[in-house]
């Protein structure tokens, strides 16, 4: 479960285990998990995050989306 980056409260990581899905990457912090589409950046899944916690963690994912599309593309190529 590589680590990708942590910005916050939130540690950006994927799988070892999912080359076959579409690039994506998962987020978690100490209570609540997500899971984004890096294309486009879209929720795939969230359980407990709140509404404006999503938007906040979509623009890091945004912001740093060379370096996850990068990573998962270094990773599973």
């Amino acid at each position: 479960m590589p680590t990708v980056m942590k910005k916050g409260p939130y540690r950006f990581f994927f799988f070892s285990r999912e080359p076959l899905e579409p690039p994506h990457i998962h987020v978690e912090d100490a209570d609540n998990y997500a899971k984004f589409w890096l294309n486009p950046v879209s929720i795939a899944a969230s359980y407990g995050f709140k509404a404006h916690e999503l938007r906040r963690i979509g623009n890091i994912i945004e912001e740093n989306i060379e370096l996850l599309r990068r990573t998962w593309d270094e990773y599973f190529k």
